[in-house]
């Protein structure tokens, strides 16, 4: 073999590697290569943000309102009617003007309307206020715009010396003056710890407007 041949030879051997990568590498992009497909989501059903175990400070015209702890956050930004969803509970605290607590909230669910600033609180709603009352029904709205909390459900409501029990309840933010639209029976706080003997009394009437000191009820003629 003549030495210009066996140069050739050489030199066409030390390239196959080189064209050998060139091709791995051009089937390995041609492999990789991703085709994104943008799919529509619904925003009624897909949330823009789910978080955690959260406790948040909440703040209305830059003053802190509320403070919020829940296990579950789901925020809807993208719904038809925007909202957040706090399927797994929710505890939250009101405070006053001068950050003190004006009320506290506790319930199985819940769910904010930002449009309407309106809450929506169900299952086993539980609230306590400055004054020691408590009141427990099961579905109960909270509209910040109208500063009002109301519900068309069973009310339940333990004050120091009474129990209230009716169906329909209005009241102001801080759950300090309320009517009971229907109410079914006003009892002595005894009958319900079991330490003295029933002296209930059974309300047929329009209305019972509650104060901390006062209990009126206007009975049907």
């Amino acid at each position: 073999m003549s030495l210009r041949k066996a140069i050739s030879r050489i030199g066409a051997m030390r390239t196959l590697p080189i064209l050998w990568v060139t091709l791995l590498a051009a089937g390995a992009c041609s492999e990789d290569k991703t085709d994104v497909v943008h799919r529509a989501t619904d925003g009624d059903s897909v949330p823009t943000m789910m978080t955690r175990d959260v406790t948040t400070l909440i703040s209305d015209s830059g003053v802190t309102r509320y403070r919020i702890t829940t296990p579950l956050w789901l925020v809807f930004d993208e719904a038809k009617e925007p909202n957040w969803k706090f399927p797994e509970g929710l505890f939250m605290e009101k405070f006053a003007p001068d950050y003190t607590t004006d009320a506290t909230i506790v319930c199985d669910s819940a769910t904010y309307l930002k449009d309407k600033s309106l809450w929506r609180l169900d299952g086993n709603v539980n609230i306590l206020n400055t004054q020691g009352e408590k009141f427990l029904t099961q579905q109960l709205f909270w509209s910040q715009r109208d500063r009002k909390v109301y519900s068309d459900s069973f009310i339940h409501i333990e004050r120091n010396d009474r129990v209230i029990e009716g169906y329909g309840f209005t009241s102001n933010e801080r759950m300090t003056t309320y009517t009971i639209h229907k109410p079914s029976g006003i009892f002595p706080v005894s009958d319900f710890k079991g330490n003295g003997k029933s002296d209930s009394t059974a309300v047929d009437g329009d209305s019972t407007s509650v104060s901390p000191q006062t209990v009126k009820v206007n009975k049907t003629v």
